[in-house]
């Protein structure tokens, strides 16, 4: 340490006389201080070292650079992935996400997939789950656009709209519905037949104007284990073909089967059943007896 001296002088008879020194003081630190701070100084050197060390082992685990972090780019208004798997251990909030030009975006989970809209006040308006069994949607209406934003499919908690031109079902058992059904058209597929079945049940056509059967190719054919029944409120109704077959209807009680001539009439009874009644030179309509 520097050693400094301070010298007294004293003055007598306003005469200078020869400087001697009278007291010497040591400035510094010495013993356990200087010690102590020696430690001190190593501690921090020490804590520098190794906080340089992890920095840079940081640095080169996690890959960051000036763009981001290794293949993950940060900008001002985006984060981008360049190539690899990302795995999210909390939740994900982002208003898009979009993948690469040359590759499709996946989203996978060991458990379920949940997708999840909220309002303002964080109440959830809307979710996707996606199971290993089953995917279920909770809204209020969903929506199915085109990309030319045209509507093809709409479901609510009222009706269900289907916006293409045709709607085809390629179930084997065709499609199912519980209650009514309203289109202005049903037609099968070219070269298969088109069923409407009822098996417990009956079977209702309402029209407010007509109901039109029509084959173009082959035969219509109506079977039922009951009664089948077509009614006209106001008008009449046609059979317009040029052979009319009922090959199943009843013979009458005073029928003579084995006719030389075989021919017979068709009878209509009041309750409007139609029997079958030997063919005369007259009508014997008016004598059956079993109308």
């Amino acid at each position: 340490m520097v050693r400094e001296q301070y010298v007294t002088t004293t003055t007598q008879d306003f005469s200078a006389s020869q400087d001697t020194p009278d007291h010497v003081y040591k400035i510094g630190i010495y013993g356990w201080r200087k010690r102590c701070l020696y430690l001190f100084v190593l501690l921090l050197l020490t804590i520098l070292v190794v906080n340089s060390a992890l920095t840079i082992w940081i640095v080169r685990v996690m890959w960051f650079n000036t763009d981001g972090m290794g293949l993950l780019e940060v900008h001002q208004d985006s984060v981008r992935l360049q190539e690899g798997e990302s795995e999210f251990l909390f939740p994900l909030y982002a208003n898009e996400i979009h993948s690469r030009n040359t590759s499709s975006l996946l989203v996978n989970s060991d458990e379920n997939v949940f997708l999840n809209a909220r309002n303002l006040n964080g109440d959830v308006t809307g979710r996707i789950s996606v199971g290993p069994m089953q995917v279920q949607g909770h809204a209020q209406k969903l929506l199915i656009h085109s990309p030319s934003d045209q509507m093809l499919f709409m479901a609510d908690g009222k009706e269900v709209v289907v916006g293409t031109g045709k709607l085809h079902v390629l179930g084997a058992d065709g499609a199912l519905f519980q209650h009514s059904v309203e289109v202005p058209l049903i037609r099968s597929e070219p070269q298969k037949d088109l069923r409407l079945e009822s098996p417990t049940r009956s079977l209702t056509m309402d029209a407010p104007s007509k109901v039109q059967l029509k084959a173009m190719s082959g035969n219509i054919e109506a079977a039922t284990n009951m009664d089948f029944i077509l009614q006209s409120s106001k008008g009449l109704l046609v059979l317009d073909a040029e052979t009319v077959r009922m090959p199943s209807l009843p013979l009458s009680n005073g029928a003579v089967l084995g006719n030389t001539q075989g021919l017979y009439e068709v009878c209509v009874c009041p309750s409007g059943k139609l029997v079958l009644s030997e063919a005369r030179v007259t009508s014997t309509c008016s004598e059956r007896q079993d109308c």
